[in-house]
């Protein structure tokens, strides 16, 4: 199936999603783009306005989707099982999870999102701290409320390490290949729950 059933913004950002998973912003060009999605320059200026803007939109595009999802999944979390650590920590993978699957290019976004960890992008983390800070700032409350033990420093470094490990797990860098016969779906899925385990003990550790 041809890219000409997607509008052009569309389009421009698929390609630039699929660029930056395998090269990164800084080495991505506006040219490279607009050579993938088979349009000129002059619609990523119209469209974008700049590189830094279409870097930010390829996240809004997707993380907007993922955050509410999360949100609305750790307030039924903490409705239906309140005090409990592993339905907040599932809230919390499962959207990442489910948009690793999605077949429109959610792997490649994830591996997006490690190129944040890897580059420093101050404009990037600038947007992602404005637009959506107030995601672990409100995994951080419910976390802190079944580990009330725990330090509100320790805390955030235990948040900060989940991510990292939920990022590196999604985008399939990791050591445990797929085993025959298994899909990637079922071992995404794997990943996750033992991801949350793993999570659900770190937050305990020594928090007495």
């Amino acid at each position: 199936m041809g890219m000409q059933h997607f509008s052009t913004k569309d389009r421009i950002l698929h390609a630039a999603e699929e660029l930056f998973a395998q090269q990164g912003f800084a080495s991505t060009s506006l040219r490279q783009v607009t050579s993938r999605a088979d349009v000129n320059i002059a619609a990523v200026n119209y469209h974008f306005g700049s590189k830094d803007n279409l870097v930010n939109e390829v996240f809004r595009r997707r993380m907007d989707v993922m955050s509410a999802q999360r949100l609305e999944a750790l307030r039924q979390a903490v409705a239906t099982a309140p005090g409990q650590l592993e339905p907040v920590l599932a809230a919390f993978v499962e959207p990442a999870l489910a948009m690793a699957q999605d077949r429109h290019g959610g792997g490649a976004f994830i591996r997006v999102i490690a190129r944040t960890y890897a580059e420093n992008n101050d404009n990037l983390r600038k947007f992602l701290s404005d637009q959506y800070g107030h995601v672990p700032r409100e995994f951080a409350k419910a976390i802190a409320a079944c580990v009330p033990g725990l330090g509100k420093e320790e805390l955030y470094w235990r948040l900060d390490f989940l991510s990292g490990a939920l990022t590196y797990a999604m985008a399939d860098f990791g050591l445990i290949k797929r085993p025959p016969g298994v899909t990637e779906a079922t071992h995404r899925t794997r990943a996750a729950q033992a991801l949350i385990r793993f999570a659900a003990a770190g937050f305990h550790a020594d928090a007495s």
